[in-house]
């Protein structure tokens, strides 16, 4: 029986070797066609754990290289952040990183480029602070105010002001004595005489002044109005809120304020006529005062008889029916990419609050909308900020600059803790067709609608405009320009609401900036 049992493993031992040896030579007989020729490609026992080692490393390399190209896209979206977005954050009213800080940092000073401090911080006795505003009403939208809601400067500053950079030995000896800490001071490029000049001049009229640098981008001014003193906000919000007059004056016109171009936007259309029409020269029109376009009227101010003009003549007079004769020779898909190059339907390169100008002129519109469309009627709408940066585009060569309202952040020893550069945007139009609308706009100043400019001891280039926006009231007046003429220092885009014609009321009030601006040089 004993016997029996050996010879019976024995067996099995055979079988099992004979099956381990069939699957080696079927997977040398699968991998290699001829084994006899090739004896060295046997699959061996050794082979087999190699090829497992190796497909293992290759494994943990695609594993290594996956986690490698997810930190790579996490650094990416990091710096991406802190670039482009953390500012943005930090400054959000949901943060509460900014009640802490408030707790520790007495809020910085706004101060004007020439000096004046346009808001600072006053502590009592009690420890109570209060924001003061020097100036009342006078910067209220451009600086903004701090209680009620923060915007303007004190909104999109806010984490400067509550950020001190001063000297870390008297730092530490403040909190040691329980003081509050000094914020950063937020200098801005806002000169106040040129603020002071555009807020007078607009006086008691509804409507916004710009004034920008077209070389760096620096608004030098921004006023709108009506206002109200910020030093008096909680006093006044519930009749701020109830706007029974319709004065709508917690909204900044200067940026958020939507008006139709009118005249003002004969200069893209020109633009456009001269790159359709390289024979733009040769253009006349014989004006008898109106005209029917595409079955649509279109009358001249006041239906003054302008005679025979040609292209410059006919925008120095701001000819209504010679724009329509040009605006229904237009493409109107290509009128369409040179609006929006110019930032129409498109948001504009600032952090300042603003609503989006429109222009919705399509090869698909009613061909009865393009007369009042290409004299800056119809639908369009725009901001006195985009205006202004149309102006100085032209003024600029072509080139549109960033707009930017803040000069530098320093720390309450006066210190620059953050300088802030001049940035272009984009160029727009050639240098060579810059130079041939302000030709244009210097015309209407030497012959046109905004002579009253002329003779002065600078030159201007300017558009004037008159809107009409509703039936049987007068239209928003505005004037658009810079000076001198030769080389641009000074742009200004002005609108007065509902009074008349551009030429009696907003380039009276561009001549008082300009005045002010060369005086003070």
């Amino acid at each position: 029986m004993k016997k029996e049992k050996e010879n019976a493993k024995k067996k099995l031992n055979k079988v099992k070797a004979a099956f381990k040896s069939d699957k080696i030579n079927a997977l040398n007989q699968a991998l290699h066609e001829d084994k006899e020729s090739s004896p060295e490609n046997e699959i061996t026992v050794p082979k087999i754990k190699a090829a497992k080692k190796e497909k293992t490393n290759r494994e943990i390399m695609l594993v290594t290289y996956i986690f490698a190209g997810l930190f790579v896209l996490v650094l990416g979206y990091f710096v991406n952040f802190m670039v482009t977005q953390s500012s943005e954050v930090i400054n959000n009213a949901y943060n509460q990183r900014q009640d802490l800080l408030a707790e520790q940092i007495v809020r910085g000073d706004i101060i004007s480029s020439d000096g004046q401090i346009l808001a600072h911080t006053v502590t009592d006795k009690k420890g109570k602070e209060k924001r003061v505003y020097p100036f009342g009403s006078m910067f209220a939208h451009v600086v903004g105010r701090f209680s009620k809601g923060k915007t303007g400067i004190e909104a999109s500053e806010n984490f400067h002001l509550l950020t001190s950079n001063n000297n870390e030995i008297s730092k530490i000896l403040r909190e040691l004595s329980g003081e509050k800490n000094i914020g950063d001071n937020v200098v801005t490029t806002i000169d106040s005489r040129l603020q002071k000049a555009a807020y007078e001049a607009l006086g008691d009229n509804k409507g916004a002044v710009v004034v920008t640098e077209p070389s760096s981008g620096k608004i030098l001014a921004m006023v709108s109005k009506p206002d109200y003193d910020p030093n008096n906000i909680n006093v006044l919000w519930e009749d701020l809120l109830k706007d029974s007059d319709n004065d709508s004056a917690l909204i900044n016109r200067a940026t958020q304020g939507l008006y139709p171009p009118g005249s003002t936007f004969k200069i893209l259309t020109a633009l456009e006529y001269m790159k359709e029409n390289p024979d733009y020269e040769d253009y006349t029109y014989d004006c008898t005062g109106k005209g029917k376009f595409n079955s649509v009227t279109i009358n001249c101010y006041n239906n003054k008889v302008h005679g025979k003009e040609d292209l410059k003549e006919s925008f120095a007079k701001s000819c209504n029916a010679s724009f329509a004769n040009i605006g229904i020779t237009l493409d109107v898909a290509s009128f369409h990419k040179l609006c929006e190059r110019f930032l129409f339907n498109e948001p504009l390169p600032t952090n300042l609050a603003y609503n989006q100008s429109s222009y919705v002129l399509t090869s698909k519109s009613p061909k009865s909308e393009i007369p009042q469309t290409v004299i800056g009627q119809g639908k369009t709408q725009i901001t006195p900020l985009h205006n202004a940066l149309i102006a100085s585009t032209i003024a600029n060569g072509g080139v549109m600059m960033k707009p930017y309202v803040v000069d530098h952040i320093e720390n309450q020893g006066g210190t620059v803790i953050k300088k802030y550069m001049p940035e272009i945007y984009d160029t727009l139009i050639t240098p060579d067709e810059a130079q041939i609308m302000t030709s244009f706009m210097r015309e209407v100043v030497k012959s046109g609608t905004g002579s009253a400019l002329n003779n002065k001891s600078y030159t201007v280039a300017g558009k004037t405009g008159s809107a009409e926006y509703v039936e049987n009231k007068p239209a928003h007046a505005w004037f658009v320009g810079f000076a001198p003429a030769e080389k641009p220092e000074i742009a200004v885009s002005i609108i007065v609401e509902s009074v008349g014609t551009g030429s009696e009321y907003a380039v009276p009030i561009a001549s008082k900036i300009f005045k002010t601006y060369f005086n003070n040089k």
